[in-house]
């Protein structure tokens, strides 16, 4: 497949990108020239040991030896502004090629899954399996897309141009990228991120969905008109619900953004509409259509009342005209109509559910609001008398309250906030359906008293008359810690009366979320990982006891360090004892674009995730061989134990947080203007303190870095300590046996194909940083030869060419990125009285350079 890569891709990305030479810009062909000459001095400059300031200054010297100061960091800017288009670019070139240089109907496709149905209680096996499965992608807005809309849709149109060789387009659209703006002025509020978001929403997933479906059941033989199944894929969507430390999310916006999601749907609706009216023109058809497109534009314009209240209405409207077009017309068009149909069964009004989350220490300081306000009215209860109570006394007191709560009432934003927030859920429901909004996300949950202050304020604020409750509350746990004592916080609840009922009302259905990022940033890739695994056992065993159907929700990003890479085969490779009815995940950022960027991206890995959901539930007996024994689950727990300990001592060593704060771009992620929420939790005047870290920023400095330790760190000396025990070959038989171990050896190596220290080599000058710099390249090198030692491979990525080659070339286009970022953080680290421009000019620098060096790494590393 690599030679596929390299005609389909490289060669035709030299092709196109000898273009940009001759666009009409001041500078260009002196910039594009240059370029490639900054590009080979940094690779030999680093291979001999050269600082970045070396290399830079070594640069100008011998090339641009009279350019003045503000000259030579021009034309950084201009390198920067350059190499940013060449990623996009590239990213059009390996979009267009995907269907080459991927086998689409190969392993992980609907009809590679329908084949292997050989026998009629197979094919049975997975439609009763349909039943209750689904695939739910829940989109968020973390900030890593550095993409404005407005390049998306250059990047849309640049691939579709590229795919047919159109070059006069592709000239134009490199004209046109040239001209566009790739940074935002300020800073998106959470509607600007909303609106980014459903781009993808209304251009990919409402195409990619329902043509998914339409390959399963033309594969199976079935019928559009009867499928029954319509909840296989589902969408969710997290900006404007997300509250999670980002303070400028409030009730106003969360109904904002359902109403933007409702309006977005109804206007693709309206056009589909539109086209059914074309083709739909025979009598006792054509007025029903007609009908239907009035009813929905005063749907989506007004006035509302005589348009349609519910997706129901329009179907029902529809199936009638069926039948007409049945009986009278030989069913002439019909598959358009049933194609219709289906997508209104997928999306209903809302389009995709909108989760509302807030961290658990947020509802309990609103509680201590609600509970001394009510002391001043009952002086029974006493504030004081409640903090000192057990867990299950105020889980009672809690759940015996039927009190009114109104926001007026509180003076806290905080509290206004939480009581405005679960109202809009019940407001969104009223307009969208109840699939509109029907989850609230509990972060950092430690205990079932967080669990339980949430409902006993929804249960005031918008249970029906008989006390019931449309809302599924969903714990998220996090921490090594969190995720060890998660089973026994659920069995708290499921042995609660109360929360017992409430989840018969829901049928008795739980999600359960964890969170691969911050299990990550707490103890690192390999324990995190297996921790998550275990509890994931756990929770499975205690639901099952307890007669619950239990749904893991994986709260993902797009590096390994954030629970990405490979996430088909980690579905897979999960075996009987971990519930596998339903997959969801968050994707986000530059994820997003990369992994459904496209309506062919998109299907290819959503089809993926799908099969992969199935497999062991349809395959198990023929995968006996592959299911993780308990003596395969003693030495992954030895090799995560031993993982954490060296994760740990580099966590707890006390020059960690100020590396990450003095050393790297984290404190300068602020400066994007790329998300709306703050890089950290806590208040600005305290410092830093890891406990206070975001996810993204202390993953994505790593990055920055190119070290991206929180990919691989502890993983080759939890190898190397087992094989000094003599387990060498133990670890070797399990790669070979398990897909779960094989995944986690696959996305490590891709955190380690993007490693470059001689970046950063440079601190090993600084007495305070050298043997931290040290340590972690230590590390870095035992990771990168025992990987390769325990998976038999020759080179990393062996056994995944496209991304291997793809990797190559993208660091390749940024590697002058690295070196003029690393340049300017030197130079920020000198006495800004003896720099020769500004500081800020070198604030800049390191900003702009991380926009392309974060969107190259668009393949989940």
């Amino acid at each position: 497949m690599s030679h596929v890569f390299q005609d389909a891709v490289v060669t035709k990305y030299n092709i196109f990108n000898s273009l940009f030479l001759s666009l009409p810009y001041p500078g260009i062909f002196q910039t594009g020239s240059l370029l490639p000459l900054l590009t080979q001095q940094s690779e030999e400059g680093f291979q001999a040991g050269k600082s970045p300031r070396q290399i830079i200054e070594d640069f100008f010297s011998e090339l641009l030896e009279d350019a003045s100061p503000k000259e030579r960091i021009d034309l950084l800017f201009a390198f920067i502004q350059y190499i940013e288009r060449q990623v996009v670019l590239f990213d059009s070139v390996e979009d267009a090629a995907f269907d080459q240089t991927h086998d689409l109907s190969g392993k992980g496709s609907v009809p590679f899954l329908v084949e292997r149905l050989e026998t009629p209680e197979l094919r049975q096996k997975m439609l009763d399996k349909l039943q209750d499965f689904s695939v739910r992608i829940v989109l968020t807005a973390h900030p890593t897309q550095f993409y404005p809309g407005k390049v998306l849709g250059i990047i849309h149109d640049l691939e579709d141009a590229i795919r047919i060789n159109d070059f006069a387009e592709v000239n134009r659209l490199l004209l046109q990228l040239g001209k566009t703006g790739f940074t935002n002025d300020t800073k998106p509020s959470p509607y600007d991120e909303a609106v980014s978001l459903t781009w993808f929403l209304e251009n990919v997933y409402y195409e990619a969905i329902p043509a998914i479906l339409l390959k399963l059941i033309d594969s199976l033989d079935m019928s559009v008109h009867e499928w029954s199944y319509p909840q296989l894929f589902r969408l969710g969507f997290w900006p404007g619900g997300d509250r999670d430390g980002n303070p400028f999310v409030n009730a106003e916006t969360t109904l904002q953004v359902a109403d933007r999601l409702r309006e977005t749907l109804l206007r693709a609706y309206y056009r589909d509409i539109r086209n059914l009216k074309r083709r739909l023109t025979f009598r006792g058809v054509e007025d029903a259509i007609s009908l239907a497109e009035l009813k929905m534009n005063s749907t989506i314009f007004g006035p509302e009342e005589e348009g349609y209240a519910s997706v129901t209405e329009l179907i029902n409207e529809l199936l009638e005209a069926r039948e007409v077009l049945i009986d009278k017309h030989q069913g002439l068009f019909v598959e358009m109509l049933d194609v219709f149909v289906l997508k209104l069964r997928l999306f209903g009004f809302f389009f995709a559910s909108l989760d509302v989350r807030q961290d658990s220490r947020k509802h309990t300081k609103a509680w201590k609001d609600i509970l001394t306000r009510l002391e001043q009215k009952i002086p029974l209860i006493k504030y004081s008398d409640y903090q000192s109570w057990d867990e299950d006394r105020k889980i009672d007191l809690l759940l015996s309250l039927n009190i009114p709560l109104r926001e007026d009432d509180y003076e806290d934003p905080l509290t206004k906030d939480i009581l405005g927030a679960i109202k809009s859920i019940r407001t969104i429901q009223q307009r969208n359906g109840e699939e509109g909004a029907h989850r609230y996300v509990i972060s950092n949950s430690q205990s079932a008293l967080n669990i339980m202050e949430v409902l006993a304020i929804a249960k005031n604020l918008i249970a029906d008359e008989e006390g019931k409750l449309a809302l599924d509350i969903v714990p998220l746990f996090e921490t090594v810690d969190d995720l060890a004592n998660a089973s026994g916080i659920m069995r708290k609840l499921y042995e609660n009366e109360y929360y017992r009922n409430h989840l018969t009302n829901r049928g008795n259905h739980q999600t359960i979320m964890v969170g691969f990022s911050d299990g990550t940033k707490d103890g690192g890739y390999l324990r995190a990982n297996w921790s998550i695994y275990r509890a994931k056992e756990e929770l499975t065993k205690i639901s099952r006891e307890y007669g619950i159907k239990v749904t893991f929700f994986d709260g993902r990003g797009g590096p390994p360090g954030r629970g990405g890479g490979n996430n088909h085969n980690f579905y897979a490779s999960l075996g009987k004892d971990i519930e596998d009815k339903e997959i969801q995940l968050t994707v986000q950022g530059q994820t997003i674009s990369s992994n459904y960027g496209t309506v062919s991206t998109a299907m290819y890995n959503l089809e993926r995730l799908f099969t992969a959901g199935l497999e062991n539930h349809l395959f198990s007996s023929s995968r006996q061989e592959e299911q993780l024994t308990e003596a395969d689950k003693a030495l992954l727990e030895e090799l995560a134990q031993a993982a954490y300990h060296s994760y740990l001592e580099l966590k707890n060593d006390p020059v960690f947080v100020k590396y990450l704060e003095k050393k790297t771009p984290l404190r300068f992620y602020g400066q994007t203007n790329i998300g709306s929420r703050p890089t950290k939790r806590g208040n600005d005047g305290e410092g830093l303190k890891f406990e206070d870290l975001r996810a993204i920023p202390f993953v994505g400095s790593w990055a920055q870095m190119k070290q991206n330790v929180p990919g691989f760190y502890g993983f080759g000396s939890a190898i190397e300590k087992l094989m000094a025990e003599g387990k060498g070959d133990a670890i070797k038989a399990l790669y070979k046996k398990s897909l779960f171990f094989r995944t986690l050896i696959e996305n490590s190596m891709q955190s380690l194909s993007k490693a470059f220290f001689p970046a950063t080599e440079y601190l090993r000058r600084e007495e305070e940083y050298r043997a931290f710099w040290d340590t972690m390249y230590a590390e870095f090198e035992l990771t990168y030869k025992l990987l390769l030692e325990i998976s038999g491979q020759k080179e990393l990525l062996d056994s995944n060419q496209v991304t291997k080659e793809s990797i190559k070339v993208r660091e390749r286009i940024v590697m002058p990125l690295i070196t003029i970022q690393q340049y300017a953080l030197q130079m920020l680290a000198e006495d800004p009285k003896t720099l020769p421009v500004d500081v800020e000019r070198y604030h800049k620098l390191v900003v702009r350079a991380m926009f392309g060096i974060i969107n190259a790494a668009r393949n989940s590393a």
